[in-house]
């Protein structure tokens, strides 16, 4: 029995034992979780807190990038503005002076009108009294009177009125001259009729005019053919052994003369032969093009040209003006406003670039509707180029105020080549013809002895009777000349008119 108790107290030592050991390993493991999850709380705010600090460095970064761009925007914009500030401001300048300038001549011209209403009144009252007095004369008719009134009347106001266009001549010379200058810029781009037959059609030779009849071939296929596929008209008139090429595209014109040729000499006209003749002609042309653009801006040292502009440099090869070619005037124009930019130390590059593309437009101006000045600007503008060369293309006939110094140089380079001695020629048969006319117009004038047409017909000199007009009726009948000449007769640039008044005394001493 005393067994048995030691065994249950035994029994109960060891389950109190375990109870207590059990009781302790809890705590401890409720006291390490409690550890753990306090060490993941902490971690967790860490974490949070190092993600809380990136987004706020993030979000100040990205509004310092949106704070950079809104002032870079800001600036962007301010700049635009003050630009197109200047520009308005500018234009007002210019259509305030032009506003002057047409005031000015309104009153010059409402003054003149009065005066000479004023000597109107003046003559047709002296012509009243006169006719009374002389209608009582004995043996004189009314009409023999009313003309010797008429005459002398006429005499006295005439000088008058010259003596009246020389002040007013005077008071607005210097305002004249530098319009002249910008009369004569525009001038210069004229047409006159007399050039466009020289311009517009090309001679092919024949071997023999049988050729002629192979050329229309039969009931005309050949020549519907030829003109329907080059674009050009085939003139086949009695002239022996030659045929005409009329058209008043250069180019085209060129690729079917090459293409007429090539046919003469192989002989065998047909419509497929004369298709594959005209593709031959035309990538010749085409290579001729480019060849003669890459030549250009070599001769003048101009580099960085997008290909499509040294191609419409080469076209001007194909284009006159006065019988001046393009091509020719702009590597000149290049060159010249070169050596003056160099004298005065502008910027040489610049210069030689705009004078090279300055007529640039005139590759196109049959193609494209508008001045050559502004469609050069636009294909200027399409292929990067600054905007001191589309100014320079703008200005050098007056269409545009010049921003840099180098803009006027083109300008004046382009009126040097045009104007310089046998830049631009004409037919024989031309050139007497506009000479006869002009001496003829100045001898139709009274009291001119003698007209003559000089200085390749850039000057005419007029020798008038001294005894019979004075100083002021000379300026007169030189600004009635030059204006009768200036609506008669078409010419190239800028015509002198010079009146000579001169009187010699002589006297013998024996």
């Amino acid at each position: 029995m005393i067994v048995g108790l030691v065994s249950v107290i035994t029994a109960l030592i060891g389950l109190g034992l375990g109870y207590i050991l059990g009781k302790s390993q809890v705590e401890k493991q409720n006291k390490k979780a409690q550890q753990d999850a306090e060490s993941i709380v902490k971690r967790a705010e860490q974490e949070a807190q190092e993600i809380k600090r990136k987004a706020i460095i993030e979000a100040r970064e990205e509004a310092h990038r949106i704070k950079e761009e809104t002032e870079n925007e800001r600036k962007r914009r301010e700049s635009e503005i003050r630009l197109l500030e200047e520009r308005l401001l500018k234009r007002e300048e210019m259509i305030s002076k032009r506003e002057e300038m047409v005031d000015k001549k309104e009153m010059a011209i409402e003054q003149l009108r009065a005066q000479l209403e004023a000597s109107k009144r003046k003559i047709e009252q002296r012509e009243k009294e006169l006719d009374e007095r002389f209608n009582k004369l004995a043996g004189m008719t009314v009409e023999e009177a009313r003309g010797i009134v008429l005459e002398e009347a006429r005499q006295k106001y005439e000088h008058d009125l010259a003596v009246l266009y020389k002040q007013i001549k005077d008071m607005y010379e210097e305002e004249a001259e530098k319009e002249a200058k910008r009369i004569i810029a525009i001038a210069v781009q004229r047409y006159a009729p007399e050039y466009v037959g020289e311009i517009t059609v090309s001679t092919v030779s024949l071997p023999s005019d049988d050729m002629k009849g192979r050329i229309i071939g039969r009931e005309g296929r050949n020549i519907r053919t030829f003109e329907k596929i080059t674009g050009v008209d085939l003139i086949i008139d009695d002239t022996p052994e030659v045929v005409v090429l009329s058209s008043f595209n250069p180019i085209r014109r060129e690729i079917a003369r090459l293409t007429l040729e090539k046919l003469v000499v192989d002989g065998r006209i047909h419509p497929a032969r004369i298709e594959e003749m005209y593709e031959k002609s035309k990538q010749e042309v085409e290579k001729l093009i480019k060849e003669m653009g890459q030549e250009a801006i070599l001769a003048t040292g101009v580099t960085g040209l997008h290909p499509e502009l040294v191609k419409l440099l080469g076209k001007l090869k194909f284009r006159t003006s006065y019988g001046q070619n393009v091509l020719d005037h702009s590597i000149e124009v290049a060159q010249l406003a070169g050596l003056m930019a160099e004298e005065l130390g502008l910027d040489v590059d610049r210069t030689r670039r705009g004078g090279l593309l300055h007529d640039i437009g005139k590759a196109l101006d049959h193609e494209v509707e508008g001045s050559h000045t502004e469609i050069g600007a636009e294909i200027a503008k399409r292929y990067g180029e600054s905007e001191f060369i589309i100014n320079m293309i703008m200005s050098h006939h007056g269409e545009q105020e010049p921003v840099c110094p180098e803009s006027v140089l083109v300008a004046a380079a382009d009126a040097l080549s045009a104007a310089r001695p046998g830049a631009r020629r004409e037919s024989l048969e031309t050139y007497i013809r506009r000479l006869v006319k002009m001496e003829k117009i100045a001898m139709g004038f009274k009291n001119v002895e003698k007209a003559y047409a000089i200085q390749a017909g850039r000057e005419v000199r007029v020798i008038v009777e001294p005894e019979k007009i004075d100083d002021a009726e000379a300026d007169k009948i030189a600004y009635e000349i030059a204006k009768k000449i200036e609506e008669e007769v078409e010419y190239p640039g800028v015509l002198k008119v010079v009146v000579i008044r001169e009187k010699r005394s002589v006297a013998y001493a024996k």
